[in-house]
């Protein structure tokens, strides 16, 4: 049987709002086959870390194979181009 692609998500959930983007990246994700190894931000601090440790302004970011993908909107776009 084979194995599942593997997909890394890092997405926000704070305690008084759940990034619907994020929300989005893993449904299009599993929806997709992948397996979805589901890093969840829960503080305006690690989320702040966490962009400034990527160089990125906005989670969720996707990473498929060492590559970051993006968001939601790349994800959306990387796995219609197959």
């Amino acid at each position: 049987m084979a194995t599942k692609p593997h997909a890394l998500l890092y997405r926000m959930v704070l305690p008084d709002h759940t990034c619907p983007f994020g929300v989005r990246a893993r449904q299009l994700l599993q929806a997709a086959g992948y397996e979805v190894d589901d890093r969840v931000l829960r503080s305006r601090e690690e989320v702040d870390a966490f962009e400034a440790k990527e160089g990125v302004a906005t989670t969720p970011q996707v990473f498929i194979d060492g590559e970051r993908i993006g968001g939601s909107d790349a994800l959306e776009a990387y796995l219609a181009n197959g």
